[in-house]
């Protein structure tokens, strides 16, 4: 506990040399206890001299750049949590440029041999200099030879000791989370001890490349029938915890519209593939690609999307796959009254709520955002209204549809980069009604009632035995010796646990010394 003390420090030092500690001032003015405790740590430092032109969310940005990899982490973690942040400073936030300097080629070689072994190593040959780094891994391309054929491939590398230093400096700032939650009450509402828990969860999957790899291929066997959208192909035997190996991408960035129109591919088709592509992915598969930006969408010389980075990715149960499907088709329709009943059948807003209301509110985001031109109207906006509108009804908040809904915007952004005349809801609207008719379709509705049915007769023999430990969950319950407070909930109050009794430890032996100093002197 004592490292995170000094962990702590340093980061204190980070904060106010770097400028970032005066910029979060402006936007959320600290309390005096806070400033002073900074001012404090950051004697000795040199101040960093801010661009006064910039905005206060761009010059947190490059604040948080110069800090490093944990802090570029928890700059795109909270640029995806507008609910905690603000609209405004998350979208400055997403224009967060995770690059860092690149680790030599040797330390890489080492690292992959390390991890696959000798043999594997001796079948890469050609491996280049790093071509990108970020905060968290860097990439090479190589050749290999797999079931005795070469392959190019682009090797993703994580950063040496990237673990160690990310969660040391992360239980630092749980400490500090802590302390502000235990000292400012108004602090309390935004949950900070959660958020830095859940962005170590997050980026601790992210650190193990096997899950990558498995997200990779799971897009990949959604995909492999589409036509017009290529994964790339994962090789497991070149790929470990910290490593990742996949096919090389041959292609043009999609922001790179005059090579693209040089190579006959039109722009309005591949704007209008690429929202059907993800609309897919979300509606029929429930996984999408969580991070569609331009740097991360490739086309090749057929026209063919090809995405890469599948560190971040979106699931969609089936429950919020109806509601996406129904509610984006309702608004397509103006149909409000049906748009408010699909919330209701899926639960997501108070049975005690007016459905109409309801239905009312949706009208009043409904109809300003139909009175512009049908190009100018984002699926992604109207979801964020949609949102703002169901708090109010006291729906709560749904992680993965936030995650759907930038993903969203991002995308249409995107399509009307490449085709300003976009008509998104025409796009949408074939890939919706498809999905709907087949959801509803007859066919449907009986491989359900089989599926339930075939469950219900699997556990017809066990009936007995769960009726007897249901018995004596309830009893348990009634008697309060069960705890059904979930596992995330309890490494939280875990962590919070640690750090009191650290704090009491802290505050006994400064007592023991106090004392001390008393009777000794």
């Amino acid at each position: 506990m004592f490292k995170r003390v000094f962990q702590l420090f340093k980061i204190g030092r980070k904060f106010a040399s770097s400028g970032a500690l005066i910029t979060i001032n402006k936007i959320y003015k600290l309390p005096i206890s806070i400033r002073i405790l900074f001012d404090f740590l950051s004697i000795g430092t040199k101040k960093k001299n801010l661009d006064n032109t910039k905005t206060s969310g761009q010059k947190l940005c490059d604040s948080l750049q110069e800090m490093g990899t944990t802090f570029i982490k928890l700059g795109q973690f909270l640029a995806t949590r507008p609910d905690i942040i603000g609209q405004s400073l998350a979208n400055d936030l997403e224009r967060l440029q995770d690059k860092l300097p690149p680790f030599s080629k040797t330390v890489s070689e080492n690292i992959i041999k390390k991890e696959i072994g000798i043999k594997n190593f001796e079948k890469i040959s050609n491996l280049s200099n790093p071509i990108a780094a970020a905060s968290i891994a860097q990439v090479h391309l190589a050749t290999i030879i797999e079931e005795n054929k070469e392959r190019q491939v682009a090797i993703k590398i994580l950063r040496p000791n990237i673990e160690k230093v990310f969660n040391e400096e992360l239980d630092a700032l749980m400490l500090l989370a802590y302390l502000i939650e235990s000292t400012i009450k108004k602090s309390k509402r935004l949950k900070l001890v959660e958020v830095v828990h859940l962005l170590k969860e997050i980026t601790n999957i992210e650190m193990d490349l096997r899950f990558e790899a498995a997200a990779a291929n799971e897009l990949y066997e959604n995909t492999k029938n589409d036509i017009g959208f290529n994964v790339p192909k994962i090789y497991w035997n070149f790929t470990s915890k910290r490593m990742l190996t996949l096919d090389k991408v041959d292609g043009v960035s999609i922001r790179e519209q005059e090579k693209l129109e040089k190579k006959g591919i039109k722009l309005k088709n591949l704007a209008e593939k690429l929202i059907q592509h993800f609309l897919k992915q979300a509606v029929r598969d429930g996984f999408f690609h969580g991070d569609m930006h331009q740097g991360n969408l490739f086309v090749d010389n057929e026209g063919n999307i090809i995405p890469v980075d599948f560190g971040i990715m979106g699931r969609l149960d089936e429950n919020n796959r109806k509601y996406l499907a129904e509610i984006l088709y309702g608004f397509i329709q103006r149909d409000y009254t049906k748009v408010a009943e699909v919330h209701f059948q899926a639960g997501l807003v108070p049975k005690n709520a007016s459905k109409n209301e309801f239905a009312q509110a949706l009208r009043s985001v409904g109809e300003p955002i139909f009175g512009q031109s049908i190009k100018d109207i984002s699926g992604g906006n109207l979801l964020s209204q949609l949102f703002e509108i169901t708090e109010k009804f006291n729906m709560a908040t749904q992680t993965q549809l936030l995650l759907l809904q930038k993903t969203m915007v991002v995308v249409e952004g995107v399509a009307r980069k490449l085709y300003p005349e976009a008509n998104i809801w025409n796009i949408s609207k074939p890939i919706l009604e498809d999905w709907i008719k087949k959801y509803k379709s007859p066919k449907s509705t009986i491989d359900k009632a089989i599926n339930t049915s075939q469950e219900i007769i699997k556990r017809v023999p066990d009936l007995p035995n769960f009726i007897d430990k249901a018995n004596y969950a309830l009893q348990l319950i009634a008697e309060g010796k069960l705890n059904l407070v979930n596992q995330d909930h309890n490494s939280i109050e875990m962590e919070k646990l640690k750090i009191k009794s650290f704090r009491n430890n802290v505050t006994i032996t400064f007592l023991s010394v106090v004392i001390l100093g008393l009777i000794v002197f």
